[in-house]
């Protein structure tokens, strides 16, 4: 099968979308099918041979963060010859509604088409002006694919139709096998947490877990938090006690490696965000690596740790109730360990071997069902939205 997948985020700055395209792009290559990714990425962008760079994209503010998109008729053009030239079987788009690849693609794209939606954002004024021009888009799609129960209401009640759950992937076997780094590991006394994330984005919470910090102190005066991800610490630590400055260790961004050795060291991994949230990659693989979960109770992680089973909740955006749960896990290690242990268990539904095939019977009920394969004529030149030439 040859297939085209289509990131509507850069592959400049890491996020669940362009991990969740990479894996699945990964997967598909060596199960013996051919692959090309279109996403946006600067041209000095180290990028591996399956990815065609669409260009350099633009910050925009995006369902609660900062996203990097790429639009305009140019782009489009840009995205039909890549959707011409790539002669795909079928075309697999990511956040559809999004402004940026995967909407040129969809307009451009006359064969099977496939979306997946991790968004579990409200309706928006955006959304709903620009519905008309998106609609003929949508009704091109013939598998809708959203990432968890939240994404399907929002296609449900946001876009129209239906989709089938199936959920990010992890590689569960690349985390529970690696190795702790010694200097980020914790003891009784001095405990390690984790935490992964734009630490600057009020909405991954690190604002909760440093408000813990204080309490935890008193029961664990060398605790240690280690913060990845990008973004000022400066800014993050403004205005906090000189305790709390000292507990914090800022790790900046780490490599795919090092974010699986921090989460096989650390005692627990603590997921503080407060909304916006339709799945949550980064605790599975935390569960992967074999890392205790400590979660705001948002109903996308609830999701994920089947209400609690397999990691620990405290209620969003309650530094006191996340200071108490963590004390209480820190100070059991038995109920650590047991934790721990549904979480491995909880993460194998999630591994790509389960997850890309269930996509890939996606594609092929789709191919199935498509007009080309019934021998049904189709135009196969793209249709395009803009005036210009080719």
């Amino acid at each position: 099968m040859r297939v085209g997948i289509v990131s509507p985020y850069s592959f400049d700055v890491p996020g669940g979308v362009q991990l969740h395209v990479r894996d699945l792009a990964e997967w598909l290559l060596g199960h013996g099918h051919e692959v090309n990714v279109l996403a946006p990425a600067d041209e000095d962008t180290p990028l591996p041979g399956y990815v065609t760079g669409a260009g350099r994209a633009v910050p925009v503010p995006y369902n609660g963060s900062v996203a990097r998109l790429l639009f305009g008729p140019l782009t489009g053009a840009r995205v039909a010859r890549w959707v011409e030239h790539g002669r795909f079987d079928l075309v697999h788009v990511h956040e559809p509604v999004s402004p940026s690849l995967s909407m040129l693609a969809m307009w451009a794209v006359e064969g099977p088409l496939v979306a997946t939606f991790h968004t579990s954002g409200t309706r928006s004024r955006a959304l709903l002006a620009s519905r008309p021009a998106l609609q003929p888009g949508l009704e091109k799609i013939s598998g809708r694919i959203a990432v968890s129960d939240e994404a399907r209401r929002f296609v449900r009640e946001h876009i129209g139709g239906d989709a089938v759950v199936i959920p990010n992937g992890v590689y569960a076997d690349r985390f529970a096998a690696a190795a702790p780094r010694p200097e980020w590991q914790g003891n009784p006394e001095a405990p390690t947490l984790g935490f992964l994330g734009r630490i600057e984005e009020p909405r991954k919470g690190l604002p909760v877990l440093l408000d813990a910090i204080p309490a935890l102190l008193q029961r664990f005066p060398r605790l240690r938090v280690l913060v990845a991800g990008p973004g000022d610490p400066q800014v993050a630590l403004a205005g906090r006690s000189p305790a709390v400055r000292e507990a914090c260790v800022f790790l900046g961004r780490v490599s795919d490696e090092d974010k699986a050795r921090l989460l096989r060291s650390v005692d627990a991994y603590v997921a503080p965000n407060t909304g916006g949230e339709s799945f949550g990659i980064i605790l599975v693989e935390a569960m992967s690596a074999c890392a205790p979960v400590v979660a705001s109770d948002l109903h996308a992680f609830r999701a994920v740790l089947d209400d609690g089973w397999a990691g620990a909740l405290f209620v969003n955006e309650d530094s006191r109730d996340l200071a108490a749960v963590l004390t209480d896990l820190l100070l059991a290690p038995a109920d650590r360990a047991d934790l721990a242990r549904r979480g491995a268990e909880r993460a194998r539904r999630f591994d790509w071997d389960k997850v890309a095939g269930e996509i890939v019977n996606v594609y092929e009920t789709v191919l199935e069902a498509s007009p080309l394969r019934a021998g049904v004529p189709v135009d196969a030149r793209p249709t395009r939205w803009w005036r210009g030439g080719n």
